[in-house]
């Protein structure tokens, strides 16, 4: 799924005057849908999104391409053609910051928003929400929360994207393994303990093999926020604020610190080259060797349909904080009103669309590499229902960390990885790191 943008935090002005074409604007205008709104909305995608129809030379599977949700608003609203502007991750930030201030589009797909609503370049939708009580409550718990940004004169996290694209992540492990050793399934929702103990346990020689197993594996890149999620199930939290101006992170808490901790004792378990990358290129195959992944994308049901071992993996929930009953960053996609659209009208109407199970079963059967399902009703879909893993991603999805971490929006995302990555590496003590990380963290915030 996507990558990780590097982005200013920012905000967006909800209080500023509506435009002509705005909902409060039009607060006599009959409730949507409307089928008799007319003119071209051009709608922005990015990723591995294409027009037509494309078949995976791996799988042999011909997707179906985004024509199919064209068709379909066209069929709903007979005034209206839909054109589609695809672009690839790089610099889709800086390419979407050009569309924005050029007008080149009317609905923009915007996993940095918090950028673009600060420089105001987005239209809030409380009004369109109010005018025509569209229905929230469809999406997933804190699928709306988690895309909550603040406009320049904001005094609180307003709405100003609609999610349509899912995303999570998630520890997976191999029910293969834990039969071989002995060892009890992880619980659904696992404490750290747990895992460490049943990490350590299936690491060394397999006793019904012989081959050499390891209790646990992770992605160096993502182990910040590993780090992160077990300092939440500590009671611990990221910091403080949302705006630059109002944040203080958190980075050297004892929490923090035990968790950093956790992760390097995790390492001894994990095989020797995990922090190149390397050692765990056979998980999700016939031929894996380790017992646990500490964090993966829901897009992994993919691999084991192609691998043909889908009986064998199961998904757990990542770790949450006690209180507030949530852990894990947010991530996936929504799409925004660009602020100088001329179809504004129209424009929420598409963004009422892409939570439609129509759109979303779109997503789900075409899709899915990139996408997992933003609404309740996808439980209850028979193609989710047979696969046994979508149960626990649905599940983490609704209790991901919201509002998202704002700091990953800019270098204190980056600063806190590097000092993590060298703690691990053993260059610098536990301590030693964190306690640059919030230096370095600080004096970056401050100085914006």
């Amino acid at each position: 799924m996507r990558k990780q943008q590097q982005q200013k935090n920012s905000s967006s002005n909800a209080s500023s005057e509506p435009s002509a074409s705005s909902p409060s604007a039009n607060a006599s205008s009959s409730a949507s849908p409307n089928a008799n709104l007319t003119g071209t909305l051009k709608v922005q995608f990015i990723g591995d999104f294409s027009v037509e129809d494309k078949t995976d030379p791996k799988t042999g599977v011909t997707s179906k391409g985004i024509h199919v949700i064209k068709e379909e608003f066209e069929k709903q609203y007979p005034g209206a053609k839909v054109e589609f502007i695809t672009m690839g991750w790089d610099d889709y930030n800086e390419k979407t910051q050009t569309m924005l201030q050029s007008n080149a589009a009317d609905v923009y797909q915007v996993p940095g928003i918090t950028k673009f609503a600060e420089q105001d370049l987005l239209e809030p939708l409380q009004p369109y929400i109010d005018r025509d009580q569209f229905d929230l409550n469809q999406y997933l718990t804190g699928q709306i929360d988690g895309w909550k940004v603040m406009g320049p004169n904001d005094q609180k996290t307003e709405i100003y994207g609609l999610p349509f694209i899912g995303d999570a992540r998630l520890i997976v492990y191999d029910k293969q393994l834990f039969d071989e050793w002995g060892v009890d399934y992880l619980s659904e929702s696992p404490t750290p303990e747990e895992v460490m103990e049943k990490a350590k346990k299936m690491t060394g020689k397999n006793p019904k093999t012989g081959e050499q197993n390891y209790g646990i594996t992770y992605k160096a890149g993502d182990a910040a926020d590993s780090v992160m999620n077990i300092n939440e199930f500590k009671g611990g939290q990221w910091g403080t604020g949302f705006l630059w101006k109002d944040m203080k992170v958190d980075f050297n808490s004892p929490t923090m610190v035990d968790s950093l901790n956790w992760l390097v004792e995790a390492t001894k378990y994990a095989p020797t080259g995990v922090l190149a990358g390397q050692g765990s290129e056979n998980f999700l195959t016939a031929k894996n060797n380790i017992a646990i992944n500490l964090r993966m994308a829901p897009g992994f049901i993919n691999d084991i349909a192609v691998s043909g071992t889908q009986d064998r993996f199961q998904a757990a929930l990542l770790f949450k904080n006690p209180t507030q009953g949530m852990g894990g960053m947010f991530a996936g996609s929504p799409f925004a009103i660009g602020k100088t659209s001329k179809n504004k009208d129209l424009a929420w109407e598409w963004l009422k669309f892409s939570g439609s199970d129509f759109f979303q079963k779109y997503m789900w059967e075409s899709q899915r590499n990139q996408s997992m399902p933003v609404i309740k009703s996808a439980a209850n879909w028979d193609e989710v229902k047979a696969i046994p893993q979508m149960s626990v991603i649905l599940q983490q999805m609704s209790q991901l960390w919201t509002p998202r971490y704002p700091y990953r929006s800019g270098q204190p995302r980056y600063i806190l990885s590097e000092n993590v990555e060298k703690a691990l590496l053993n260059q610098v003590t536990t301590k030693e790191a964190l306690d640059k990380a919030q230096k370095d963290s600080t004096d970056w915030i401050l100085s914006q």
